[in-house]
């Protein structure tokens, strides 16, 4: 089953660089995806957040989670752990973030296409690399997510395939590399797919009893639960399991190449100052209780 739901991404350049850099005015494009009124995860990363003229949204499901949305400038409204860092951003550099909301599939497009000037947050491919600089941020993992039951463990995508009495809900255009995509396509094949436009529906599904698993990083599920006093509560109910086709990647932040060599560099100097100085780690401590993120989520430089 298959829903519309509106997608975030971006913001445009005009520039105004403080600190002695520049001074006319800069606004950037920021690619990612939000629900109406409230911010979901994005294309597959996970701690998910983007920009341009009207929202803030997230992005890239691996990263790590949903955060609230509101209509507004980044610096009064922006909720969540990118939105938070683009703002200490902005603050350090004079860089500005608008937001504007466009449907979900064309979000990879838009930053292939130029039409974005920041993909956040991501996880880095190699089709990704060829438009854009990257700046990991974290290490992200996606796992199977369920909730509590007595069935037998899964331990692979690959029995997973193989487990027909089980049923897969999944995020339309979320993206975990070959094997996730080898296995959706033998799920829509022995029908036991199903395709929601976003977490929240994933969720739905679950507790309806209208699928029995997901895929996801954990972190995005924890964050749309999160949201919603109803729903917080399944937060104890999830049994979380790794597979072993999808191991520890970096996630985190991509420069578009179409930005001016200067521009890229003053993002990314800033960008990486944040990174190295676990500012993006512990800012995701302040969002996410404990317990809801660790097993998909963990800094740069941890132990592997």
């Amino acid at each position: 089953m298959e829903r519309q739901e509106d997608d975030v991404t971006s913001a445009q350049s005009h520039r105004q660089f403080r600190h002695g850099r520049e001074k006319d005015e800069h606004v950037f494009r920021v690619a990612g995806r939000a629900r109406r009124g409230r911010l979901g995860p994005g294309a597959d990363a996970g701690v998910g957040d983007a920009v341009r003229g009207g929202g803030l949204l997230a992005a890239d499901p691996r990263a790590g989670g949903a955060h609230r949305h509101e209509r507004g400038d980044l610096g009064r409204r922006g909720r969540g752990v990118y939105p938070d860092l683009l703002r200490k951003v902005s603050a350090e550099t004079g860089c500005q973030f608008e937001f504007v909301v466009v449907p979900r599939a064309r979000v990879e497009a838009m930053f292939a296409a130029s039409g974005a000037d920041v993909l956040v947050p991501a996880t880095r491919t190699s089709q990704r690399d060829l438009h854009g600089d990257f700046i990991p941020m974290m290490k992200a993992r996606p796992m199977l997510i369920s909730l509590s039951s007595d069935r037998a463990p899964v331990e692979s995508l690959a029995e997973l395939g193989e487990r027909r009495e089980l049923r897969v809900a999944v995020v339309r255009g979320f993206d975990y590399g070959e094997p996730y995509q080898d296995l959706l396509r033998t799920l829509k094949a022995q029908r036991r797919l199903v395709v929601e436009a976003d977490v929240a529906a994933v969720v739905r599904a679950l507790e309806r009893n209208l699928a029995d698993v997901t895929v996801m990083a954990p972190s995005i599920l924890a964050g749309t639960l999160l949201q919603d006093s109803k729903t917080r509560p399944l937060l104890d109910r999830l049994r979380l399991e790794a597979m072993a086709e999808l191991t520890w990647t970096d996630s985190g932040i991509y420069l578009s190449r179409h930005l001016p060599a200067k521009d890229r560099e003053v993002l990314g100097d800033a960008l990486e100052r944040n990174s190295r100085s676990g500012t993006v780690w512990k800012t995701l401590q302040k969002h996410y209780p404990a317990g809801s993120y660790e097993e998909g989520l963990k800094a740069l430089g941890a132990p592997k």
